[in-house]
């Protein structure tokens, strides 16, 4: 007789329960199924800017990729708002509406006319290109490495005795690679040296308003690298206030820009079944909540002779009491599997974690969002992760936290960011999966891993919609802590210029350069690396 194992029954199970409570929440009638929105959009950065401008209140950030239909919900929310804004900055706001607009017309359209059915069966042979070419002249960061681990807790680096020292075998050892030097969070696309040129190719169905399909072939031609593969494919069903997606496609649970520290898409997508809220929620107390459950299998790995195939699940709960604070819950767990215990008991507490016993590796923690409408719509946030719990309390940090300042001129047209991280000496490490919190080589969170200070500055001019020039100077070092043997403090002086631009018709251009000086390059002393890139990139409706 077939039977399900025990740690596999459980997940199942825990999906299932919170599908059925989910479902059993008040929710409009009316949702529109529709395709995410990939997250190197330029939409992100539209929306973005008329939340700076004072027309959206209503967006929650800390769940990406947003739905083509939550954009078009964000974007008539702008457009109701637009007479109260100066006509100085309503110029450039009607320019960005107008763009969103012409990206996801089926679901403005059909957000502005409810009583408009779609046909049964339609699709979409070419919903978006995009073309990349790079010429990369450098070499990419290794972070496997050593790292002392102490031990003996406090919290945010006060007091001790949480974790007993030296609770593991020390060292502990870092593991994963950057994959491309200058070229974070690509879905796990590595360019090699050399010239590289990669297509993606949107397709996208629907039925109805019920049910959206997506495939994303991805074509990549290199010197080093020639591969085709399907970067993302995936159906839902659903929209609005619930949805079911089952298939492979990119997660960011997090308030940042550069990087979070449960999920991000640096990684290569997994294949994933996904229940999440594409819009808000509007609840009691709470104000709008949107929430994502992710569950997945991750690959079979062989690390130091070990042989694991970790379950994965990730939790994300984001509420907005008011219009200016978003709060945000976040869990990433790996568990069971080959090679652990997969009794009952031991599934249940790494559901849980926090204990010595379980079988498990998971993250979890908090995060937040303020805007600040006294000055012109700044926000700021945080989120704090922790390798481990002590009485609920996440120990063992890392954090993200940043301000993005959208209005630094009257016009609306400046804008400034920056950002910053740090990752704990043994983030993304674990014992009982030596692999760590890593999915084909690179961290599944932050893309500059553990042991780690990051300091990005971003700033933003915009000429148009279409239009914009950024400049960016990132400042990393590595071994800050942890450092043992002959290790030295490694140190990374980056610069990058983008600029994007209309060509012709819907197709839009980006052209980039970057160049970084890597010192002690992984933490070997007097080796030095020099990198950069050139890029110039297509893209339609994209």
């Amino acid at each position: 007789m077939f039977q399900i194992p025990a740690t596999k029954a459980l997940i199942l199970q825990l999906f299932a329960s919170i599908t059925i409570f989910v479902f059993c929440l008040p929710f409009s009638c009316f949702a529109l199924s529709s395709a995410n929105i990939p997250l190197d959009s330029p939409i992100y950065s539209y929306l973005d800017k008329l939340a700076g401008l004072g027309l959206v209140s209503t967006d929650i950030k800390g769940i990406k990729p947003y739905s083509k239909a939550e954009a078009a919900r964000l974007l008539l929310e702008a457009k109701r708002n637009l007479t109260q804004i100066p006509d100085g900055q309503s110029v450039f706001a009607n320019d960005l509406i107008g763009r969103i607009r012409e990206l996801i017309p089926r679901e403005a359209y059909l957000l502005e006319n409810p009583d408009k059915k779609t046909v049964t069966f339609d699709y979409n042979p070419i919903s978006s290109i995009r073309l990349r070419n790079i010429l990369l002249d450098g070499t990419a960061r290794n972070y496997q490495r050593d790292v002392h681990d102490p031990g003996n807790d406090g919290v945010f680096g006060i007091g001790s005795g949480l974790r007993p020292a030296n609770p593991y075998p020390s060292p502990v050892h870092q593991r994963g690679s950057e994959g491309t030097p200058l070229f974070e969070n690509n879905n796990g696309v590595i360019y090699g040296d050399g010239y590289s040129a990669e297509l993606r190719w949107g397709v996208e169905f629907y039925w109805n308003d019920d049910a959206t399909a997506v495939l994303e072939p991805s074509v990549l031609l290199g010197s080093h690298n020639n591969s085709i593969r399907f970067n993302k494919g995936y159906l839902k069903i659903g929209g609005k206030s619930i949805e079911l997606e089952a298939g492979k496609d990119e997660n960011w649970l997090g308030p940042g820009y550069r990087g979070n520290i449960t999920l991000t898409n640096n990684a290569d997508n997994f294949t994933q079944l996904k229940l999440s809220s594409p819009e808000p929620l509007s609840l009691p107390y709470l104000g709008g909540l949107k929430y994502s459950l992710i569950a997945s299998r991750f690959e079979r790995s062989i690390t130091d002779g070990v042989v694991r195939q970790p379950w994965f699940y990730a939790v994300k709960l984001s509420v907005k009491p008011s219009v200016n604070l978003e709060i945000g819950f976040n869990l990433g767990r790996q568990v069971a599997g080959p090679g652990v215990n997969n009794s009952v008991g031991d599934s249940l507490r790494g559901l849980i974690g926090g204990t010595s016993a379980d079988n498990s590796n998971g993250l979890a923690g908090f995060d937040l969002r303020y805007r600040i409408p006294w000055l012109r719509n700044s926000e700021i946030y945080a989120e704090m992760s922790g390798e481990d719990t002590a009485t609920f309390w996440p120990i063992v940090e890392s954090y993200v936290a940043g301000i993005y300042m959208p209005h630094l001129t009257d016009d609306g047209r400046n804008d400034f960011r920056f950002e910053f991280f740090q990752g704990n000496q043994i983030l993304y490490t674990h014992a009982t999966f030596p692999g760590g919190y890593i999915y084909r080589d690179m961290p599944l969170g932050h893309s500059q891993g553990g042991a780690t200070q990051d300091f990005l500055f971003r700033g933003t001019h915009w000429f148009g919609s279409r239009n914009n020039l950024a400049l960016e100077y990132i400042y990393t070092n590595r071994g800050m802590t942890g450092r043992i043997e002959d290790q030295t403090v490694e140190r990374k002086h980056a610069g990058r210029i983008f600029w994007d631009l209309p060509l012709y018709g819907d197709i839009d251009g980006q052209f980039g350069y970057g160049y970084e000086k890597v010192s002690n390059l992984n933490l070997k002393a007097g080796t030095v690396q020099n990198n950069q890139f050139v890029k110039f990139e297509l893209r339609y409706r994209y």
